[in-house]
Formats: structure tokens, C-alpha cells, sequence
């Protein structure tokens, strides 16, 4: 069954069959990793993200930091039909003109410079995609939009990012008549797994604002002029109960991949 936008996800169904199903990239870290003998840099990205690409009916394909140019972006982004900036460490404060913060994390100038060349690519092929915590924020730096590199200095505490992997789940309701609300549904609410130290601060060019904590943080935007163009702050991955997000990119990846074939 191919979950729509206002379904709630179902453990026990898949999406369509495979001969239907889009592929969406998922992009992932580089780090050092330890197997048997083996200690060595490699690509890595937690499981939950592929299932909650592969629940919803889409074959995830893993995309590493590599070194590419315009062109080998387009190549990269004309193989998929949708993609997943996923979270991870923070992003160079140099990318949006701003000096690093005592608690902004070393750079990882590798991954910033792969998927900001990944999204211009995807933007410009109108490829749909979903952008998830970090995946948020890149997409507002690379839209000319800036951070708020360390939001305890802002709200007073680390509710927004309790340490040790722990997620801190808040309900989100978002705007209505948005784009996100279409693939949210009926209910417009979401229960928001958080965990970042870090957060939008101005907005990025062509950028709409759908959703706000009562504090006034930030957690989701997307981008109008595209055919599917959402992020949040949060992590939908960390949520088995609730694909509609997942669901709604691979609907749209899949309408996608259906007009690239037409004559």
C-alpha cells in the first residue's frame, strides 16, 4: 500500500512494489567507525533514516561526502527522484558569514561543500526533497539565511538538545494552507523528536516560515517555488508512527521520476 499524505504509518505495511517505487538519496556522514580489526573513516547513517524512506515506499540509496563539482552534482541528482539531506554535525559558521561560537562543532568542510552542491543541483532539476535537522539549516544557509549557532544562549536551557541521544518530543503544529500541512493532512500536528543545539536564525531567500515552538524557535520551512520542498528541525526519522513526511517525498518523487519519462 502507498501511504498517502494524511496517513499515519501502519509497522506492519510497506509501500508499493519496487518495480514502482522512486529512489530517494539519502545523504550521510563521514566518521570513524570500528568493525572487527577494522578502524578506518566511513560512511555512515543510522538505519532509521532508510526505514523511514523504505516504509513509505522508496528504495534509499546512501550518498557519502565526496568531492564533486556543478557537473558531477547534476549527474548525482539526475539518477534520483527525490533526496534526504539528513542531520548531523554542525555547519562551517563561515558559509554564512559568521565567526564559529565556543560550542559550534569543528568543521566538516567536506559535507558542507558535498550537499551544498547537491542542493543546487536539486533545485535546479526541481528534484524533491526533504530536508531533516541539519538538513534544515543547510538549506537556509545555502538560500542565504543564517544560524543561531547555540540556542541555550537564546531560551536559557538545553531543551532542545538534552545530550547523550536524547530526543525531547514536543508537539508542532504547522501553518495552514502550507505545503507541509497538505502532506501532514487533516491533522496539522506532529510530535517533533528534537535534538539540536543550533537553529534558524534569518531566513533564507524565497524561504517561508511553517512552523514555531512557543518560544518563538523555528522548526520548519520550505520553499514555495519548488515542487516539493520541505525541512524541519526536527526528526522524523525517530518516529515509526508517524511517515506522512517520508510519505509525502516519496509521493512527489515518484510523480517526479513518471515526468522525467514522459517523451
Amino acid at each position: 500500500m502507498v501511504l498517502n499524505g494524511s496517513d499515519r504509518h501502519d509497522p506492519g505495511e510497506r509501500g508499493a512494489d519496487a518495480g514502482d517505487a522512486p529512489v530517494i538519496g539519502i545523504t550521510s556522514y563521514l566518521e570513524q567507525a570500528r568493525t572487527g580489526v577494522w578502524d578506518v573513516r566511513a560512511s555512515f547513517l543510522p538505519q532509521v533514516y532508510l526505514d523511514g524512506v523504505t516504509e513509505a515506499g522508496g528504495i534509499a540509496l546512501v550518498l557519502p561526502p565526496q568531492p564533486i563539482d556543478a557537473e558531477a552534482a547534476r549527474r548525482i541528482v539526475s539518477a534520483l527522484d527525490g533526496i534526504v539531506l539528513s542531520g548531523g554535525a554542525d555547519i562551517d559558521p563561515a558559509r554564512y558569514g559568521q565567526d564559529p561560537h565556543e560550542r559550534t562543532g569543528a568543521p566538516r568542510s567536506d559535507r558542507d561543500a558535498f550537499e551544498g552542491a547537491l542542493l543546487e543541483a536539486a533545485l535546479e532539476a526541481e528534484l524533491p526533497f526533504l530536508g531533516i535537522c541539519r538538513g534544515a539549516q543547510m538549506l537556509n544557509v545555502e538560500l542565504g539565511g543564517t544560524l543561531i549557532q547555540h540556542l541555550p544562549d537564546v531560551v536559557g536551557d538545553d531543551r532542545y538538545q538534552l545530550g547523550n541521544g536524547v530526543f525531547n518530543p514536543i508537539d508542532v503544529e504547522v501553518t495552514e494552507g502550507s505545503r507541509i500541512a497538505e502532506v501532514l493532512g487533516e491533522d496539522r500536528g506532529a510530535r517533533a523528536h528534537l535534538y539540536h543545539h543550533q537553529g534558524i536564525g534569518e531566513v533564507g531567500e524565497g524561504l517561508e516560515v511553517t512552523s514555531r515552538t512557543a518560544d518563538g524557535i523555528i522548526e520548519s520551512l520550505e520553499l514555495p517555488s519548488a515542487p516539493f520542498g520541505i525541512a524541519v528541525q526536527w526528526h522524523p526519522e525517530e518516529n515509526r508512527d508517524d511517515r506522512r513526511l517520508f510519505a509525502g517525498l516519496v509521493a512527489a518523487a515518484r510523480t517526479h521520476r513518471l515526468a522525467k519519462e514522459q517523451p
